[in-house]
């Protein structure tokens, strides 16, 4: 294998979008010649190896009167193009619109696909056009990779068996941080400010810490999705009164920083794929409460009472009962939180290349 093909629909940042920027870094440092294709360019991407080529594969200016199903058939008439053109290895899309793009802009062209689902399912593979194209595309995958069992366990069984569950990678600069050797009294989250996330119930049950415990706060780290959320959330503090105890901190790129010594982290999600900042929570070694959520995200990579606390999801009581027990049991905090830290030892950069390296090479091999 010297040639890959990288398929998604930009790399504006997001969790796709980051393994994908990373995995295309690592496989241009070493020695191997990779493209990113995109259907557009967003306002705030991931920044690519100068090794890494980018090519938009996506409509052109006098395509964007034309209606929905030509649009489509012209994405993957361009993709085939450039696989026509380069006539990589192994092509690899990552996410929903991508992997139907990929499957048939390879009908006809000899090139292996490595599909990769990076969402729950449910609720995300069962549209009618879904149940159109994966029963007449996915026997075409030449190999998946999935981030949890769960997800996998949607899948008929032969794309199950023809898969592997790979972590995605850690961000260097979250492994390896110094432990504080005091942590404040604040409660931590970080992720986008967007309704399945929860954020709500979070701010719901720390007001009832924050009766028991006064002395502790909340901050919320993350960028507005702009579905909303970020206005219910500010109603909600305003209600509680809890405008000196509750922030919305906004989107940060210092997080190794800003979380490293807090208290403790609070996941709420209701579904994830893997989410990126449990992991990065985890490496930081902070103590961790976190909603057991679809399709299994947290349960993949925590044991419950072991490296973090695991919580019913949508129970505001087991996330209060959660957050007290991680400030009232300081020894416990610190025991799961040093326990959590060792993931960095399972989802380093290097890691995870190895897996998906040795993964492709072993699907060229037996395309080929």
């Amino acid at each position: 294998m010297h040639k890959i093909i990288f398929h998604l629909n930009c790399l504006e940042q997001g969790g796709a979008e980051r393994v994908v920027t990373n995995l295309a870094n690592q496989f241009a440092a070493n020695g191997y010649e990779v493209i990113i294709a995109t259907e557009w360019y967003g306002e705030n991407e991931f920044q690519t190896d100068e090794r890494v080529r980018r090519v938009h594969v996506g409509l052109a200016k006098e395509d964007e009167h034309k209606n929905r199903i030509v649009q489509f058939l012209l994405r993957v008439k361009y993709l085939r193009q450039l696989l026509r053109k380069e006539r990589p290895d192994i092509l690899v899309p990552f996410a929903r619109r991508a992997i139907y793009r990929g499957l048939m802009a390879a009908l006809f062209v000899k090139v292996p696909v490595l599909i990769s689902i990076r969402t729950d399912p449910v609720g995300h593979y069962e549209e009618w056009s879904d149940k159109v194209q994966i029963p007449l595309l996915f026997p075409r995958v030449d190999g998946c990779v999935f981030q949890t069992q769960g997800a996998r366990e949607f899948f008929a069984p032969r794309l199950q068996k023809n898969s592997r569950i790979i972590l995605n990678p850690l961000n260097p600069k979250y492994i390896g941080v110094p432990v504080p050797e005091t942590r404040n009294k604040t409660v931590v989250q970080s992720g986008r400010l967007v309704d399945f996330k929860n954020q709500p119930m979070l701010l719901r049950a720390f007001a009832k810490v924050h009766e028991k415990h006064p002395e502790y706060d909340l901050k919320i780290y993350g960028g507005d999705s702009f579905d909303g959320t970020k206005e219910i959330l500010e109603n909600l503090i305003e209600e509680l009164g809890a405008q000196d105890y509750i922030h919305l901190m906004g989107a940060s790129d210092s997080l190794e920083k800003d979380l490293v010594d807090a208290a403790l982290f609070a996941f709420t999600s209701d579904w994830e794929g893997l989410p990126n900042a449990l992991m990065e929570a985890m490496a930081l070694g902070l103590p961790i409460v976190a909603t057991d959520c679809p399709c299994g995200g947290p349960r993949t990579i925590m044991t419950d009472g072991v490296d973090g606390l695991l919580i019913p999801i949508k129970d505001e009581e087991a996330l209060v009962a959660g957050m007290n027990r991680l400030i009232e049991e300081p020894e416990l905090a610190q025991r799961l939180g040093m326990e959590a830290r060792k993931i960095a030892e399972r989802a380093s950069a290097e890691t995870i290349f190895e897996q998906w390296r040795d993964y492709m090479e072993e699907i060229c091999a037996g395309h080929r």
